[in-house]
């Protein structure tokens, strides 16, 4: 029975001991084995692995792609109009040990404040070299810029045992301050192009209206010529039968000129006419005979 008693305390402290040097390296993660902080072994791929109890420990980094965003910070580019700009970059360990060793046990926090200051550094560099204006980084030859700021911090972080796969500018805008006095420009361009738009279509606008009137004077001008060619055959064609008739009979002639006179000259209820009775304008009223 004390032999029992005795067995039991050393079974579990043989079980636990068992347990403890025993780990599970997950296939989306690294491990390495240390001893009193020394590397004694790197665990890169997945599957059950032991250590040494109490002595040895095991740290344990992501194997996946991890994101950082950096801090907003502002650049100056070749034609000195500043920029906000707000990036975020892709990266992972790809060297454990070498992680290790750079960052100690600042881990992935440290690591990240580092590769935030190499991508900010990278970012000011080709953002703000020759050749590269403002213009430039809103359009989109950006692209071209970003892969250089990955390349670029991708050699110094290395260093850190990590490897950048993608760097992207989120945010691409002028400084607060400036915002004003752009918007401003750009309102006085915009209301300038309209008051342009408005001067040619006003401009149009006369010419097409000149020529309208144009268009009224010389069609009233010809239509009022044609008439008074029409008005001038119509009266020498009448005055042509007129001349014709007196020839023929004048005394027919003479009769039927004194009707229309006297159709004209008694139109109306109230015309009167005041003459002497012996008038050659009563010679037609007087006798039904014809004067010889």
């Amino acid at each position: 029975m004390r032999k029992i008693t005795f067995l039991i305390p050393v079974v579990v402290i043989a079980i636990v001991g068992v347990l403890s040097s025993v780990f599970v390296v997950d296939e989306r993660e690294k491990a390495l084995v240390l001893q009193f902080g020394q590397i004694r072994a790197v665990k890169q791929e997945p599957g059950l692995s032991f250590k040494i109890p109490l002595i040895q420990e095991v740290v344990r980094y992501d194997d996946r792609i991890l994101s950082l965003d950096t801090d907003t910070i502002e650049v100056t580019p070749s034609d000195d109009r500043r920029l906000v700009v707000d990036a975020f970059a892709r990266y992972r360990i790809s060297d454990v040990v070498q992680f290790r060793q750079a960052v100690g046990a600042g881990g992935v926090r440290l690591a990240e404040e580092r590769l935030s200051s190499i991508l900010n550094s990278k970012i000011r560099e080709v953002l703000g070299a020759d050749q590269v204006t403002s213009d430039t980084i809103l359009s989109e030859n950006r692209a071209e810029l970003m892969v250089r700021i990955r390349d670029q911090a991708r050699t110094e972080a290395r260093s850190l045992g990590l490897d950048v796969v993608d760097v992207r500018l989120k945010q691409t805008n002028l400084p607060e301050q400036n915002l004003n006095a752009t918007f401003a420009r750009m309102r006085a361009e915009r209301e300038r192009e309209a008051a342009d738009e408005v001067a040619r279509g006003n401009e149009a606008a006369q010419r097409v209206r000149a020529q309208a009137d144009r268009t009224v004077v010389e069609t009233l001008s010809e239509s009022e010529r044609e008439a008074q060619v029409v008005r001038g055959e119509a009266d020498a064609e009448r005055n042509g039968i007129f001349a014709e008739a007196f020839g023929a009979d004048p005394e027919f002639f003479a009769f039927y000129r004194s009707l229309q006179a006297y159709e004209n000259a008694l139109k109306g209820s109230n015309s009167s006419l005041v003459m002497t009775p012996d008038s050659e304008f009563f010679d037609y009223l007087k006798s039904d005979q014809v004067a010889q």
